[in-house]
């Protein structure tokens, strides 16, 4: 049996990856990898949620380029989450009066 990772594996960083080791190894436990990152629990917080936005991301791109481009764009930070969203909703509005016309 061929086992295929699953593609937002692929997508994360090496230092992801070894930030998920090392969540998974600490049961979960944000104060006890803030403790081994030497930063504060917050700090910790933040980047699992922008860690967990990365992951959401990955596993919803679409194969439409511009959306794919601004979903990338959002992962590696050019652009926050919210404003990638509005973009892609705006840009599925214009998909869709152009599909009414024709």
């Amino acid at each position: 049996m061929i086992e295929v990772m699953p593609e937002w594996i692929e997508k994360l960083e090496d230092e992801d990856l070894v930030f998920i080791k090392n969540f998974v190894l600490a049961s979960g436990s944000l104060k006890e990898i803030a403790k081994e990152y030497d930063v504060t629990y917050p700090t910790v917080r933040l980047r699992l949620d922008r860690l967990i936005q990365k992951i959401k991301v990955c596993d919803e791109m679409d194969n439409e380029p511009y959306i794919a481009l601004i979903k990338k764009f959002a992962v590696d930070e050019k652009i926050d989450f919210d404003t990638a969203k509005r973009l892609i909703a705006e840009y599925k509005k214009q998909i869709g009066k152009r599909g009414k016309k024709i």
